[in-house]
């Protein structure tokens, strides 16, 4: 009978020391997850090649504009949300615009160094003949990235006028999230 207690608990000392064996001693840390992007990190521009004009002359429909991000430091950064825009008229009328936000959903972007994100802004433009009181004309764009304070200012590269609905509830110039 001691031999029998001997070997369960030679094996219960061998099972032990198997399942203490399974886990290393110095397991690598998680990496740790990249801080969201800040505006020191980033250039901004508008996308002006052609599939990303906005068909400003057009007064049918809306049309999109696109503003990108690129991550121009030495870290992976992530952006999530949406950027502030405020457009800045032409027309002494026109004053500031500050875009509502679209109801779509953001998500989280992880930009390595060098990677770019966009958004859009959705626009409604107005023919030249509509009413001064009733249309904005861009000339710059204060845009901020999400989460941020300081802003980049750009020269709005389109021409055109948009539908002035900035007192609207639902106007139909709006922005949509980073990535959308």
């Amino acid at each position: 009978m001691k031999s029998k207690l001997t070997a369960v608990a030679l094996a219960a000392v061998v099972v032990a020391g198997t399942a203490a064996a399974a886990v290393p001693a110095s397991a690598t840390p998680a990496k740790p997850r990249p801080a969201r992007c800040h505006t020191a990190d980033l250039k901004a521009g508008f996308a002006t090649g052609d599939d990303a004009k906005p068909e400003m002359g057009q007064t049918k429909k809306q049309t999109q504009a696109y503003i990108w991000f690129t991550n121009q430091s030495k870290r992976t950064c992530t952006l999530s949300g949406f950027a502030g825009v405020d457009m800045i008229g032409a027309q002494k009328t026109d004053g500031t615009w500050s875009l509502a936000r679209s109801s779509k959903k953001p998500g989280k972007l992880t930009l390595e160094h060098g990677a770019t994100v966009d958004f859009s802004i959705t626009l409604l433009p107005v023919a030249k003949s509509t009413a001064q009181k009733e249309k904005f004309v861009p000339a710059k764009f204060l845009v901020t990235p999400p989460n941020e304070t300081q802003h980049f200012t750009l020269k709005w590269p389109f021409g055109g006028q948009i539908l002035k609905q900035d007192g609207a509830t639902h106007p139909a110039t709006y922005l949509n999230p980073i990535g959308q």
